[in-house]
């Protein structure tokens, strides 16, 4: 029988945790926040099953990968670097790339970056978002208007503040998390209360859903009450300064074969790009070949719905070119 075995790999200068199965061509899968590899835990197997090398990495300051202490160590230069050198150490010079929430953005910028190694990329959550006319922070201050220093992405820009609200328990912290932005916890707002703190955004709940379980929250509270939320959050540090970096690639668009898949609750429909992959019209995204919305699907998809993620997935990599 299959199993599902970790080991660690050298990526450049980066010690990464790996979680794998299987044999055949390479899928590697990319978490978000506040996940680790265990999000991925239901594709694995399937994907191993199917034919394919499933891969889970711990990313950039997650888990038991590395933790840089620099908040600029976390940039979309680094967290893309890191998966193109996963996939050469790897044995491998293409493969395909899905990613959730953050994993998601990761992906989308991979396929860009370096074309000739991402062959097809599949986002669960986070839309496209091409390049911006202006840094994302300035732009989120327009739209939030007075609520703008309670948004969570704004809130998470204070180094030490939402570090320490979600270290303080992080089982309550993940447990929190995974059900306010579920398909159960629907709706929830990104906007912390006045005097509030950052786990008020999200309902406590009193039974857990059936796709999630107390022995899956200790796994992924584990890791963060080793490392603590501080390498995670600074991805959200960096969001200025991705948009400075990137500016080499605005108005660039995904060239590869793409699958979006995203659920009804889940509040990154809303963000820019989603509308044109859900209506077929993805001028950025010319390839894309579907876009699938789950009924009663929160923002963890691949948790939610993982025979739905499954079978969309494995039937996506099966229509690629082979070679």
């Amino acid at each position: 029988m299959t199993e599902i075995t970790h080991r660690f790999v050298q990526a450049g200068g980066l010690r990464m945790h790996i979680a794998e199965a299987g044999s055949g061509p390479l899928v590697v899968l990319l978490h978000g926040f506040p996940e680790t590899w265990y999000s991925w835990r239901h594709q694995l197997l399937a994907l191993a099953a199917a034919g394919y090398h499933a891969v889970a990495p711990d990313q950039r300051g997650y888990g038991r990968t590395d933790q840089p202490d620099a908040i600029e160590d976390y940039t979309i230069l680094h967290t893309v670097g890191d998966v193109i050198q996963l996939i050469h150490v790897l044995g491998e010079e293409r493969a395909v790339l899905a990613g959730h929430d953050w994993g998601g953005a990761v992906t989308w910028h991979a396929a860009l970056m370096r074309p000739e190694v991402i062959c097809a990329v599949v986002s669960l959550s986070t839309p496209f978002q091409p390049h911006a006319d202006g840094p994302h922070l300035a732009a989120l201050r327009a739209a939030a208007g007075e609520d703008y220093e309670n948004y969570y992405s704004a809130y998470f820009q204070r180094p030490g503040v939402a570090d320490r609200e979600l270290g303080q328990d992080p089982h309550a912290t993940v447990r929190r998390a995974l059900y306010g932005a579920s398909g159960e916890g629907y709706p929830w707002s990104p906007v912390i209360p006045a005097g509030g703190h950052v786990l008020d955004i999200w309902a406590e709940p009193s039974t857990l859903p059936p796709w999630l379980t107390e022995e899956d929250i200790d796994t992924v509270a584990a890791d963060y009450a080793r490392t603590g939320f501080t390498p995670a959050l600074n991805w959200f540090r960096n969001f200025d300064r991705n948009w400075a970096l990137t500016h080499p690639w605005h108005n660039a668009v995904i060239r590869q074969p793409a699958l979006y898949i995203t659920g009804d609750r889940d509040l990154a429909r809303t963000l820019p790009g989603a509308a044109e992959l859900l209506a077929g019209r993805p001028a950025a995204v010319p390839h894309a070949r579907d876009a699938i919305v789950l009924p009663g699907c929160g923002h963890w998809i691949q948790q939610e719905r993982p025979e739905d993620v499954n079978e969309a997935l494995i039937a996506f990599l099966r229509s690629l070119p082979q070679g």
